[in-house]
């Protein structure tokens, strides 16, 4: 089974290009307007990651504001992609 935090941390950490700190956020960790190599481009490269990285398949009219409010929206989000296959 998938471990989708350790997956989420380390997708973020690669995309972002943040040399080992994004492995140590945590839940409540706030991205959007926290994080400042999370911009537009970043979010598809973090959702395109997550798409090769956990096999899950994302529409752009599912991406919003709150699916990247905090670490724990994201993991919640891919969570439910993977359930709903």
């Amino acid at each position: 089974m998938i471990n989708v935090e350790c997956e989420v941390l380390h997708v973020l950490d690669e995309v972002l290009s943040l040399g080992g700190r994004g492995i140590h956020f945590n839940r409540l960790t706030r991205l959007i307007g926290a994080v400042p190599e999370l911009d537009s481009m970043a979010v598809v490269g973090v959702i395109t990651a997550l798409e090769e990285r956990v096999g899950i398949t994302v529409d752009d009219r599912e991406i919003d504001s709150f699916t990247f409010a905090t670490v724990g929206s994201l993991i919640d989000f891919v969570e439910m992609r993977l359930r709903s296959g």
